[in-house]
């Protein structure tokens, strides 16, 4: 059976009892070209532990794009990045769904069968699984919808073309149901301008690239793109629930477990040891409160009344965690204060230190009450940027910023064993890369890395990592647009009450209503990610979030600030990267007779050259600030010399003859006006800048004005009004 549905700026084609018929539930969508599988299947025997044992994977098969897999292996073998943060966005979304109690082992699968270079996979297959649920006889009663908001032109776009998207301000991407929101991720894009600027050298008058603006959105914006995104979904959910309604399968005859599974149990914890949970749930360190519910439980085994009644020690700690949960939440919804003291709005103590690894790049040890992260940038050339393929694209993507995020077991007092990064890991490094990246200009000769190693954790390690990465960058010299700060939100709602919590710890997160991460600079955000576990949330009630966020986050740049004009740039072990332009035509002198005069340049130099015949640019790399300055003076003198260059050697010590000498006073064309002043042509083609504190009346270009050499580095010559 199939049915077509238009909404929300696409056609969406399903078939319904078609494929996989022996799974709970499993429907075929295609939109445009684009074709995925979605299934759920589920255990008949419960688990014994308290959670919903859920999976979701989402596989991207080689063939949906006319591919076979690259590397020894021509087969699919485990999941891309991509691939593992979809699987976690459709976790996210249909995990709340799930009827408190379920505890059989569920599996969702999407399988990309066939990819439309246009077309979102990350929409179209949360769609398809949210159907593929919500038509089981698991009770699961409402479709969820995901929809991408871009912002193209100043005006909002429902589910942008993948070409679009890359033309967008935005990327919003929401999951919810009629009346519900359920998963927010957001990320601003970096915009280009039409305008234009010198890059490295502007002496040399040829060296120019757009504008990269950071484009942050205010909270009044993004509260305007999340209720586009909430009618967007109301939409399609309620297209999805007529469609589909009359096929549901009935209800499986399934049992839940109790919320508590003895209430005898848990009015004797409230009659007798009320006020040592509240005492134990406000010792300030994770392990103590953990160490006293526990001598809690083990006294009440040991209780005449658990003796007589037969309660043994996994049912009063069951029974306890439960009532430890609705001890802190009704603390914090009736007498407003939180488990360790804290105001609703009061951020834990931070203290940073910068560059503590002398032979780094770039190191920042932030810490943040209970959690702290030790970020380290490390600078590297294009040879280390990450390649990587997307479905979607024809050839292979070169990253050149990575953000990788590890959480070892001791951080939070385990001794489990070091493993390969998992999904929470690949999820939380993703978070603070789509922070940090908009500060990132995208013009930087460096490949960037940036690691953050979490010593210690108690709530909100991404966001402690956002801030460290912030100013590990900055520590390693990288002059990024703004600092970038995160905190994490959350939520309790009791009946018609509710209060948002600033800079959440571990235990809030786990017995609150939801995790709200907010990452930006004084100007407006630049990430977010929400996850509501129990119900929606309104409009108002996120306004009041996101303004409760802006003044944490004003509060943590402030203190990143100060951090940050104290850093001490380890000069030493930086490596050096000069990228200038020459005109084009001077490529072959540089490159001389088979290569000849090159190979000897990085020979002599100890340095790395790459050239771009088309644009003219010249980079260098090299492990000296010293052999770098050297290897760019000694090309600019090639250039500058007219032939081919001749049989002199290179030498490191060869220093350029002075162009000019300082006191020289020419009649200049002005020849570009910029933000920090004009550049002025004086001769030969060779310019000079003349900074704008020097600049009496306004100057355009053609402009004639007199001026006189005051200083001269290298090839960069600076001006002054004659």
């Amino acid at each position: 059976m199939q049915y077509s549905i238009e909404v929300n700026n696409q056609v969406e084609i399903f078939d319904l009892n078609k494929v996989a018929k022996q799974a709970a539930g499993a429907v075929l969508l295609r939109v445009k070209n684009s074709v995925v599988l979605a299934t759920v299947a589920r255990e008949d025997v419960q688990v014994e532990e308290d959670f919903l044992p859920l999976t979701v994977q989402y596989i991207e098969k080689a063939y949906a794009a006319g591919k076979i897999p690259g590397g020894y292996v021509k087969r699919e073998t485990k999941p891309g990045d991509f691939e593992t943060l979809t699987a976690r966005i459709i976790d996210r979304s249909l995990r709340p769904l799930f009827p408190k109690g379920y505890a059989y082992p569920t599996q969702i699968v999407v399988m990309v069968l066939s990819a439309d270079p246009e077309v979102d996979l990350q929409v179209i297959s949360l769609n398809a699984a949210s159907v593929a649920l919500y038509l089981s006889d698991i009770p699961v009663n409402r479709p969820v919808c995901g929809v991408r908001v871009g912002y193209i032109n100043d005006e909002f776009v429902i589910n942008p073309s993948n070409t679009e998207l890359k033309s967008s301000a935005l990327d919003l991407y929401v999951a919810g149901t009629k009346d519900e929101l359920l998963m927010i991720e957001m990320r601003s894009i970096a915009q280009i301008k039409d305008e234009f600027m010198p890059l490295v050298d502007p002496s040399m008058g040829a060296a120019f690239a757009q504008r990269q603006d950071m484009n942050e959105f205010s909270e009044e914006l993004i509260v305007k793109a999340i209720d586009t995104a909430g009618r967007a979904i109301l939409r399609a959910s309620s297209a999805y629930e007529e469609a589909f309604s009359e096929h549901k399968k009935p209800d499986a005859q399934i049992s839940l477990k109790p919320e508590i599974e003895n209430e005898n149990v848990a009015i004797y914890i409230d009659k007798i040891y009320k006020n040592d949970v509240k005492n134990a749930i406000n010792q300030m360190a994770k392990s103590e409160r953990a160490s006293e519910l526990s001598k809690i439980a083990k006294q009440i085994l040991s209780d005449e009344e658990a003796i007589k009644e037969g309660w043994d020690e996994k049912l009063i700690t069951n029974v306890l965690g439960k009532y430890k949960k609705k001890i802190v939440r009704e603390q914090i919804i009736n007498e407003r204060v939180r488990a360790d003291g804290r105001a609703l709005d009061e951020i834990r103590p931070i203290s940073i230190e910068t560059n503590i690894l002398p032979n780094a790049h770039g190191s920042c040890l932030f810490t943040r009450g209970q959690t702290q992260a030790l970020v380290v940038a490390t600078l590297g050339t294009d040879s280390d940027a990450q390649m990587y393929d997307i479905l979607t694209e024809n050839g292979a993507l070169v990253e050149k910023f990575m953000f990788n995020y590890n959480f070892p077991g001791f951080s939070v007092g385990e001794a489990s064993p070091l493993k390969a990064p998992g999904r929470r890991e690949l999820g939380h490094g993703n978070l603070a890369k789509r922070a940090l990246a908009p500060s990132v200009d995208i013009n930087s000769p460096y490949t960037l890395r940036v690691v953050s190693e979490i010593l210690e954790s108690n709530g909100s390690s991404s966001m402690a990592s956002v801030c460290g990465g912030s100013l590990a960058l900055r520590a390693a010299g990288v002059d990024t647009k703004k600092l970038v700060a995160g905190i994490a939100m959350g939520l309790v709602f009791e009946g018609d009450k509710h209060a948002v919590l600033s800079d959440i710890m571990g235990l809030e997160d786990h017995d609150g209503d939801m995790d709200f991460k907010v990452a930006g600079t004084d100007s407006g955000i630049t990430a977010l990610q929400m996850d509501i576990k129990l119900g929606g949330i309104s409009l108002e009630v996120l306004k009041e979030a996101l303004e409760q966020a802006r003044r944490g986050r004003e509060h943590i740049l402030a203190l990143m600030q100060k951090a940050n004009d104290e850093i001490v740039v380890n000069d030493d072990v930086l490596p050096k990267l000069e990228l200038f332009s020459i005109d084009p035509s001077k490529i072959v002198d540089i490159i001389g007779q088979a290569g000849k005069t090159i190979k000897e340049i990085i020979e002599k130099f100890g340095v790395a050259i790459d050239l771009d015949r088309e644009k003219g640019e010249v980079k260098i790399a090299g492990s000296t600030k010293k052999n770098v300055d050297a290897a760019k003076d000694y090309i600019i003198q090639i250039t500058q010399k007219e032939g081919k260059f001749g049989s002199k050697r290179p030498h490191k010590n060869d220093k350029p003859k002075p162009i000019f000498n300082v006191g020289d006073e020419f009649d200049g064309v002005v020849k570009s006006v910029v933000d920090f002043g004009v550049f002025v042509e004086l001769k030969e083609g060779v310019d000079g800048l003349l900074h704008k504190s020097k600049v009496q009346n306004p100057l355009k270009v053609g402009d004639v004005v007199r001026v006189v050499v005051s200083e001269q580095k290298g090839s960069k010559i600076s001006l002054s009004l004659a």
